[in-house]
């Protein structure tokens, strides 16, 4: 007899797994620290497109199937932050430009940190 726990998670793999073959997603590792550009699909009328999002990965929650990570950047000296679900059909590509070299799990400080000093240092141990 299955766990209720162990149920969820297979539900939840086969959900994922159903959601990389549908939108034939390639999800990179990621990592909170690294530089990514999100591929968001955005509707406007009839049409769709892809707008791309390039910021910080500050965070990371959750794990599965509802697994989210919040992306940051300066936009017009103001700081953004948007919260994607990953495995969503909304989010059409995430690139990871550069690997940064961060020893906390939470970047919440730079919130605070204005211009240079948001920079995270790059990591090369770790591939594209």
């Amino acid at each position: 007899m299955k766990g209720a726990a162990e149920i969820i998670r297979s539900l939840e793999t086969a959900e994922i797994n159903r959601v990389k073959v549908e939108l034939s997603k390639v999800l990179p590792e990621i990592y909170v620290g690294d530089t990514v550009r999100v591929g968001v699909r955005i509707k406007e009328g009839a049409k769709e497109r892809v707008q791309p999002y390039e910021g910080t990965v500050i965070a990371m929650r959750n794990g599965g199937i509802n697994e989210t990570i919040t992306v940051r950047r300066v936009f017009q000296g103001v700081g953004v932050e948007r919260v994607f679900l990953i495995h969503s059909p909304r989010i059409a590509t995430v690139q990871v430009m550069r690997r940064g070299k961060v020893r906390r799990a939470k970047l919440y400080y730079l919130r605070d940190r204005v211009g240079k000093a948001t920079r995270v240092k790059q990591r090369f141990d770790r591939s594209l």
